[in-house]
């Protein structure tokens, strides 16, 4: 296997794996022993010859402003539609599924959708540096809107939830494909403003996905929500065929480029990551709704994910000639801290993003749309943190500092809630979850910096997918996280009250189980036991900050021990 060096250094001459490595094969290490004792990223002396940035600074010169304003424009557009895609769903799967008589069975538009883009999205760089950017993107695209379709077609829960796979094999290559788009054709100190437009984009779509999703649902029914994406897909594979060009020079920087062929993709790595990623995610999906925690099925599930990793690594780092994810790169720091970077905010957002809602229905009992509203804050915080991060990038060059602070203004926003947010919220104090979203946009730009920064252009397209695996892994169990301790924390303050009322035990248990599978129970309880689920509730709440305020503290202590090279 081609084993990568810890880091480089920008400021030395630029070392290139596979320009050492000519003559590598599967068992030649990509440096001779002697070489890497003396040589690594951070310790090759500087040379005459052109810097790093200097290297990918005339790498990109072939492309106008205007050209590359054409091709982002094209990606906002796919950006925009995917997100809007992801709230509809949330807007309207109660509706989708009790047409086909399977409200239970809702949840699986999501869990379908998130465990094909986990099974599927490692193979999309490599892919695409074997065939291209624009060929990968156009297969994401048209098996996005192929899924879209499947589902507003769909005349069973079955066929619904196919479409949903579909779409979640598409979904899973267009964020990592467009990062990779932006970082072949500019420099990167300037491919940091560039993403936060894609994160805008991004962001701007899932706050108008749900209300457009609810609208057409109420209107003309939500099969309209997918089937009318498929057009604005079209018109995305339209615009990349004319503006995005086939092939782009990093590409050709690739080890063995080429002799592109199938004969290059590591299918043994790939299915071995897909089947960790699907048993490690999965439990956490089902765990607690579909089978309970002590459940064999879930222990049983952990197993299998932690076999599969086994047999991932010992055929990565034994046998593959060109891994789907060189291991090497888990030895750079800003690599490994800037996947637990990611992880752990987009953990701490997911935990916002879940106990908002629920907290006004309980205190306000506002309705699901007003509901939804009150998250608009942080959304709109996501977009300026994204834009903000870049421009400060793009100008200073430095995006350690940037790191730390949108990960300790993230933790302000959850020290805030968990002092303020008792149950008598004003409009101002709503706007506590602000620094949540700015910290997060804020982190999505600077750690696609900071990974590109710390890594060999060749191994470009594996890094940032990580970034892509952290998010979902970040964000499946944040979620399960702050769930669990909402409920498990309400559910002990609500029976410790009524005990202490003197309430019988087989009275609790029911008031317990009704008030934790509908919110609406609220309405239905005497006064007196409304107020005691209400405060259950709050308290419940409260403990969901602890666990964001923790996930965003181990995003600070990862962005103190980040090296920022210079861009």
């Amino acid at each position: 296997m081609a084993r990568l060096p810890d880091e480089r250094d920008p400021e030395a001459g630029l070392l290139v794996p596979h320009e050492q490595a000519d003559l590598a094969t599967a068992t030649t290490p990509l440096l001779n022993p002697a070489d890497r004792e003396s040589a690594t990223y951070s310790s090759v002396p500087p040379t005459p010859g052109p810097s790093a940035s200097d290297v990918r600074k005339d790498q990109h010169q072939q492309h106008s402003s205007a050209a590359v304003l054409k091709i982002v424009l094209v990606l906002l557009l796919g950006a925009f539609t995917a997100n809007a895609d992801g709230s509809l769903v949330l807007a309207t799967h109660p509706t989708i599924a009790s047409e086909f008589n399977a409200l239970s069975a809702s949840n699986w538009l999501f869990v379908s959708f998130s465990l094909a883009g986990a099974a599927t999205q490692a193979m999309c760089g490599k892919l695409s540096d074997i065939y291209g950017r624009r060929a990968l993107i156009i297969t994401a695209y048209t098996l996005f809107a192929a899924g879209c379709l499947i589902v507003g077609a769909g005349t069973s829960m079955g066929q619904v939830i196919l479409g949903r796979v579909v779409s979640g094999a598409g979904g899973s290559g267009l964020t990592i494909l467009a990062m990779l788009i932006i970082s072949d054709l500019v420099p990167l100190r300037e491919a940091a403003a560039w993403q936060s437009y894609l994160n805008l984009a991004a962001t701007t779509g899932r706050s108008l996905g749900g209300p457009l999703g609810g609208w057409l649902a109420d209107t003309i029914g939500w099969r309209w929500s997918f089937l009318s994406q498929v057009p604005i897909f079209i018109l995305a594979i339209l615009l990349t065929s004319v503006y995005l060009p086939g092939k782009t020079k990093d590409q050709d920087e690739g080890p063995g480029a080429k002799t592109a062929s199938l004969a290059r993709i590591d299918f043994p790595g790939a299915i071995l990551l897909a089947l960790t990623m699907v048993t490690f995610l999965l439990p956490f999906e089902i765990g607690g709704s579909d089978f309970s925690w002590s459940h064999p099925v879930i222990p049983g599930l952990f197993a299998a994910a932690l076999v599969f990793g086994g047999l991932f690594v010992l055929v990565e780092g034994r046998w593959a000639s060109e891994p789907i994810f060189p291991l090497g790169l888990l030895r750079i720091r800003n690599v490994v801290f800037g996947y637990i970077i990611t992880g752990t905010q987009c953990a701490a957002q997911l935990g916002l993003m879940f106990s908002v809602p629920l907290y006004f229905q309980v205190t306000k009992r506002a309705s699901n749309t007003v509901a939804g509203a009150y998250l608009f804050p942080a959304v709109a915080g996501n977009a300026v943190g994204a834009i903000v991060a870049g421009a400060v990038i793009k100008r200073t060059g430095h995006y350690k500092l940037v790191l730390l602070a949108a990960s300790s203004i993230s933790a302000v926003s959850y020290v805030l809630l968990l002092l303020r947010w008792h149950g008598h919220t004003t409009v101002w104090e709503a706007l506590y979850i602000i620094p949540g979203g700015l910290g997060t946009g804020a982190v999505q730009t600077g750690v696609f910096v900071a990974v590109q920064a710390a890594t060999d252009p060749a191994y470009k397209a594996a890094a940032l997918g990580g970034i892509w695996l952290s998010v979902m892994v970040g964000s499946v169990i944040g979620m399960t996280a702050v769930s669990a301790a909402t409920m498990q924390i309400m559910a002990w303050t609500l029976s410790s009250t009524l005990q202490e009322r003197g309430v019988a035990q087989n009275v609790i248990a029911k008031i317990v189980d009704k008030a934790t599978s509908d919110i609406n129970y609220i309405d239905r309880a005497e006064p007196a036991v409304a107020a005691a689920v209400v405060e259950a509730y709050v308290r419940g709440l409260s403990a969901s900050h602890i666990v964001s305020l923790t996930f965003s503290a181990i995003a600070i202590l990862a962005a103190i021990f980040l090296r920022n090279h210079k861009i």
